[in-house]
């Protein structure tokens, strides 16, 4: 394994930790963005389920898309992210 790798996912694992130790009792947001899309999940730990996500592959979305611009479609997606977590019960996350 590479050392980057190796470096990356010791970042990752200490990064989980410390969000799960401090806030058991609020879901996290997980954001992966690529050069092109940008995904977004709200996932509870405690339970192991993703409780809302939302993505620019979505099809409103995608159609709504007149440039590259990704801020745009990234505030669409937080918002879509949102509301879908809303309508699960979920009012505070902590940021992944």
């Amino acid at each position: 394994m590479s050392s980057h790798k190796i470096r990356f996912d010791n970042r990752r694992r200490r990064v989980r930790t410390t969000i799960s130790r401090v806030s058991t009792d609020r879901p996290r947001l997980s954001v992966h963005k690529t050069g092109r899309y940008i995904y977004a999940q709200v996932i509870d730990d405690s339970k192991s389920i993703t409780v809302a996500s939302a993505s620019s592959l979505e099809s409103d979305l995608r159609r709504a898309k007149k440039s590259n611009c990704n801020r745009e479609i990234a505030a669409k997606v937080g918002e879509l992210v949102a509301k879908r977590a809303a309508k699960q019960g979920v009012k505070k996350v902590v940021f992944d």
